[in-house]
């Protein structure tokens, strides 16, 4: 379950949890004797027997099944001095700022908003007093234009276009962003630079994200930071931090680490929410920066729980993120945790994470339904200084029962798996397990480099819009396939400040290039290159307005099934599939009818590429559609019909939106 206490001194010391005052004598105590699962249990007797511990977590749970995020990207020439702020108001008899997020430069962002309609706005605080001033630049999403959040899930391309400073916002002047007013405003945007001492990697920050994902994520976002400048000689480490833990876990680690070699990245996050809406703000964030850096090489390090966050990100989004050459897991349960179960089943108020990590959750299998895709190599590590404690004889790392560790599935699928005389905590500071993973990671990287010296070449990309569009453009992503294999391509996330870059390099062949986007279709499908040893090839795209429908179906869920921050199409049962029948699509002259393809075999971007429409496993996509309004139906085995109703406008983008069916 990761650090459910912290070692301090050489004794296992309770977290300071200012919130649980009725139980500090128990959580002032220190247990250097005591199991960490036999702490677990207390911790939930203390539930069963503090009302306000549990009140201010069932309190956190309701407010998270009512929460939605909402994601998008501002552009704006950088000033050069003060923040960028992002926020989310509703404007009833007076302005309410419902939340806010600081950027250090133009680019994505994220807001946690409860069910409502919102107006969202940014500006430049040249001064960062977290007010908003006449003569800052600023803009809003629209004209503006409510953006509605339902209940739990993502909102999608809430994208705002500052195009000068005399541009003014419809909130007057003078409007304050929050009551409390930071010392210091610090970005939640990915990239943002720290060191392993900031405050924000506190043992008692990684408590609260534990205890209160929904308060840590307002505080503080979860956000990918680094220690220093993006170099593009380096190869990026992503470390990923286990259950009620921080950036601050690996700095054994960093101080061992090749640094002229290596950057390391650390995706700080709330390990109280769910799993799965984890590992997609990680795809948000590390999307971002691969449009900004077009790096083609990452590897991960992940302890305990983060193990989890990084196989869901891996296997989910692989193919859409095929940078991930190396995943070295450290101490995780890979088959789930019998003490999270218990604690579903025996406390009255539950955290998020721990119904993943029950040990048959629909989490835990959906992990291996794909295997971790080729082009990244797995090692596992693990620890078996545990004792059997009074809860369980299985034998553990202290923490974790060693026959999760060593969860068969992951185990058939690690190059190697390597044990340490080491328990779960003292497995991130200890000198033989740096040794072995500095070993793995620079022979690695020699291999890698031997790939990279091959002969290669270069590509400059330059595309153009054949339409107008007040705001944020559809953006496009290049695919680079061999011409003679299946497999093998290369995806380039692309952005209009990145236009006519020069891309690469690519190992020298023939390629069929491709451009595509939601929103827009280039005029040519694919474009043959030669790419050779030290030359750059030209590329230029003319992108046309397409009017697109697309959506995921799921079925009914428990509210504990939601997750705030994840796309509603992403919640998968592995019990019980959703068979669709058709969805059909009508509008002015336009019948169009959908069956449902299912199987690996079907190429993720071909239908992006080539503009057909689909019907793959629960998700469907409608191409080429003229602007104006549409009638969908869903039809699935099981299931009444369901009618949705969608408005196009082509060329500009739409989000894919979850339609919920209902059992018959």
């Amino acid at each position: 379950m990761g650090r459910l206490i912290a070692q301090s001194r050489g004794d296992w010391e309770i977290a300071n949890l200012k919130s649980l005052q009725p139980t500090q004598n128990i959580l002032n105590t220190k247990f250097s004797s005591i199991s960490p699962k036999v702490f677990f249990a207390l911790t939930i007797l203390c539930f069963l027997t503090t009302g306000c511990v549990l009140i201010k977590l069932q309190s956190e749970v309701d407010r998270s099944l009512e929460s939605t995020v909402i994601i998008g990207h501002v552009d704006i020439e950088p000033i050069g001095y003060g923040r960028l702020i992002v926020a989310a108001c509703s404007m009833n008899e007076e302005l309410e700022i419902a939340h806010y997020t600081v950027l250090h430069e133009p680019g994505e962002y994220e807001l946690i908003v409860e069910k409502r309609e919102y107006y969202v706005f940014a500006f430049w605080d040249k001064n960062s007093n977290l007010v908003y001033e006449a003569g800052e630049p600023g803009g809003h999403y629209g004209d503006p234009t409510l953006v509605s959040a339902p209940s739990v899930g993502v909102v999608h391309n809430i994208d705002i276009a500052i195009t000068g400073e005399g541009r003014t916002l419809d909130i007057p002047p003078g409007a304050t962003m929050s009551s409390v007013i930071p010392p210091k405003l610090r970005s939640r945007q990915a990239g943002a630079i720290t060191n392993l001492d900031d405050e924000r990697f506190a043992h008692e920050y990684g408590v609260k994200g534990y205890w209160e994902p929904g308060s840590f994520f307002e505080e503080l976002g979860g956000n990918i930071y680094f220690l220093e400048e993006y170099d593009p000689e380096k190869i990026p480490v992503l470390y990923v931090h286990g259950a009620t833990g921080t950036p601050g876990d690996w700095k054994y680690f960093i101080e061992n680490l090749d640094r002229t070699r290596f950057q390391p990245w650390f995706f700080h996050y709330p390990t109280g929410a769910r799993i799965d809406s984890m590992s997609y703000l990680l795809l948000w964030k590390l999307t971002n920066l691969q449009v900004k850096y077009h790096f083609s090489t990452i590897y991960f390090t992940a302890h305990s729980m983060g193990g989890l966050v990084a196989r869901s990100f891996i296997v989910n989004y692989g193919w859409q993120f095929p940078y991930v050459k190396l995943f070295i897991s450290l101490a995780t349960p890979w088959g789930g945790d019998r003490m999270a179960e218990y604690g579903v089943q025996r406390s009255p108020a539950v955290i998020p994470s721990w119904i993943d990590m029950q040990p048959e959750s629909d989490f835990i299998k959906s992990l291996y339904r794909k295997k971790i895709p080729e082009q990244t190599e797995f090692y596992m590590f693990y620890g078996h200084k545990g004792s059997r404690s009074l809860l369980s004889t299985d034998n553990n790392d202290g923490t974790i029962s060693l026959s999760s560790l060593l969860d068969f599935r992951p185990q058939a699928e690690a190059k190697m798996n390597y044990a340490f005389n080491e328990d779960h905590i003292s497995i991130l500071t200890s000198k033989e397990v740096v040794a072995q993973y500095n070993a793995i990671l620079n022979e690695f990287d020699e291999n890698h480099n031997d790939q990279v010296n091959r002969p290669r070449g270069y590509l400059k990309t330059h595309y153009v819009y054949s339409y107008d569009f007040d705001g944020i453009r559809p953006r496009p992503t290049l695919i680079l396939r061999p011409a003679k294999e299946r497999n093998g391509e290369t995806i380039t996330f692309l952005s209009e400040i990145e236009n006519d870059s020069v891309l690469g390099p690519f190992p020298v062949g023939e390629y069929l290039a491709s451009i595509v986007s939601m929103a827009g279709k280039p005029t040519k499908k694919y474009v043959p290159v030669s790419i050779e040893k030290g030359t750059m090839h030209n590329l230029d795209f003319v992108i046309l307005p397409d009017g697109v429908i697309g959506g995921c179906v799921t079925n009914s869920r428990e509210p504990e099934d939601t997750a705030v921050g994840m796309p509603e199409y992403r919640y998968r049962s592995v019990d019980s599939k959703i068979k669709i029948d058709s969805v059909t699509l009508k509008g002015d002259g336009i019948e169009r009818t959908l069956q449902q393809i299912e199987g690996e075999d079907t190429r993720n971007s071909d239908y992006l590429i080539l503009r057909d429409d689909i019907c793959y496993n629960r998700c469907f996509v409608f191409f080429g559609l003229p602007a104006g309004s549409y009638e969908l139906t869903v039809n699935a085995q099981g299931y009444k019909p369901n009618v949705k109703h969608y408005t196009v406008e082509p060329g500009v983008p739409d989000y894919f939106r979850a339609t919920e069916l209902t059992a018959d």
